[in-house]
């Protein structure tokens, strides 16, 4: 007769030897460094953005622009989404958001702008307000003429808009879906 060992064999239990630790380990570092470099790439941009951003910038929307390797958010205004239509008076369909991008790279006409930068938003933007060669706000001009919204509570462009708002400009000549409101029903 065989005699039985009280272990049970590696083979049957579907257990590994104790060499698949390492794997596993390596595996939990790089892990950690991955963490560890990001909130550090974080850290550095924060440093690398207090203080102004100048040159010229490139429209990406109605509050979107990049200037040299930033990504900056127009902050406290908000204008249509690329894809957004607004309805005129006539009650037809025009692309409003594409109209606030051409809008704003036709006042910008090449010239570069100075942004002071307030901080980063949760998609790692630059929040900031720029300005023109000759200091003219580009925020509260966009929503002056009635091509983004005043954003957040605290907006400094509330007179702005209700000035757009009165004299029929931009989106305010006919019906809009506020871009907030647009981007919740379009991509969530």
């Amino acid at each position: 007769m065989r005699a039985w060992h009280s272990r049970p064999s590696l083979g049957r239990t579907g257990t590994k030897p104790i060499g698949a630790g390492p794997p596993v380990l390596i595996a939990a570092l790089l892990g950690a460094l991955v963490i560890h470099s990001f909130h550090r790439s974080d850290s550095r941009l924060l440093a690398e953005i207090h203080g102004d951003i100048v040159g010229k910038a490139w429209i990406v929307d109605g509050d979107t622009i990049d200037i040299s390797d930033y990504r900056i958010r127009l902050q406290g205004i908000d204008a249509p989404e690329t894809h957004q239509t607004c309805t005129d008076a006539g009650n037809r369909a025009w692309p409003c958001g594409r109209a606030a991008a051409r809008e704003l790279i036709g006042h910008l006409a090449g010239q570069p702008l100075k942004c002071e930068s307030s901080g980063v938003d949760r998609y790692r933007r630059v929040l900031a307000a720029c300005a023109m060669p000759d200091g003219s706000d580009i925020n509260g001009w966009l929503v002056q003429q009635g091509w983004a919204l005043a954003y957040g509570y605290s907006s400094p462009y509330r007179s702005e808009e209700a000035e757009a708002q009165a004299a029929k400009r931009g989106i305010w000549a006919g019906s809009f879906m506020p871009p907030w409101e647009w981007r919740h029903r379009h991509f969530n």
